[in-house]
């Protein structure tokens, strides 16, 4: 196994990077409508005076440097997964403590990662067959120096383990302390497809939304897409079989 000081590290610049997010998450207005972080800790204080449910919008804000907040159109998306985490939601290369934000490199990347965990959802409470939760395409832009666990040499490395998350959290769990912005990574469910979870917000920028998707749920598998805006669905190819 290589070694966390042996990793490489790569600079990755992408256009059109892609994150599917469940729809019913709305933006949040302190992010999205005042562009200066700096200026949000105090805003924050006058505001809970007469609106103590504020901090359960925004979540735990302290878990972002100050130095590394990003605010503005969109901001929601890429400080959202940051500031609402929790241990009962663990990730690739989190166990809950911190947040991560996954995203793919092309449309199709980012939808089969989504499908993947959106159908063990769906398994293990045992949801009956039909049309299910509706998402949203989120495109931004990628530019950061993440440790890289793609490439031949890289192939077996524990963290690309498909179902065990041990090694990957652990993994990130050495990196972040040391000043890693994070890793990009061969996405598990979509062959060619590259991923990259970012370990801070301004890691990514420029989002903007995009279609509306709703996934249909077949009581095994997702076995359709349909973009809500053109009402146009697609048949998903289960990538095992």
């Amino acid at each position: 196994m290589i070694k966390v000081e042996n990793l490489p590290v790569a600079r990755i610049e992408w256009q059109g990077a892609v994150r599917i997010i469940r729809s019913a998450f709305p933006p949040i207005d302190l992010f999205e409508d005042i562009a200066d972080p700096a200026d949000w800790p105090l805003l924050l204080s006058a505001e809970q005076k007469t609106n103590p449910r504020i901090m359960a919008t925004i979540g735990n804000l302290d878990l972002v440097p100050e130095q590394r907040r990003v605010g503005g159109n969109g901001a929601s998306y890429l400080m959202a997964p940051f500031t609402h985490i929790s241990p009962d939601r663990p990730s690739r290369f989190s166990d809950g403590r911190f947040g991560v934000l996954y995203v793919g490199d092309q449309f199709e990347t980012a939808l089969f990662e989504t499908i993947h965990h959106h159908a063990r959802f769906m398994a293990r409470t045992a949801e009956a067959p039909g049309w299910t939760s509706q998402f949203r395409e989120i495109i931004m832009s990628i530019g950061a120096d993440l440790h890289d666990l793609r490439g031949p040499a890289m192939a077996d490395h524990p963290a690309l383990t498909p179902d065990d998350y041990a090694a990957s959290q652990a993994l990130a769990a050495s990196l972040r302390p040391a000043a890693s912005d994070g890793l990009v990574y061969p996405s598990i469910r979509h062959p060619g497809g590259q991923c990259v979870g970012l370990f801070y917000p301004d890691g990514a920028s420029n989002p903007v939304q995009g279609r509306h998707l709703d996934y249909h749920w077949n009581g095994h598998r997702v076995d359709l897409v349909r973009d809500t805006g053109t009402g146009e669905v697609f048949r998903v190819v289960d990538l095992a079989e």
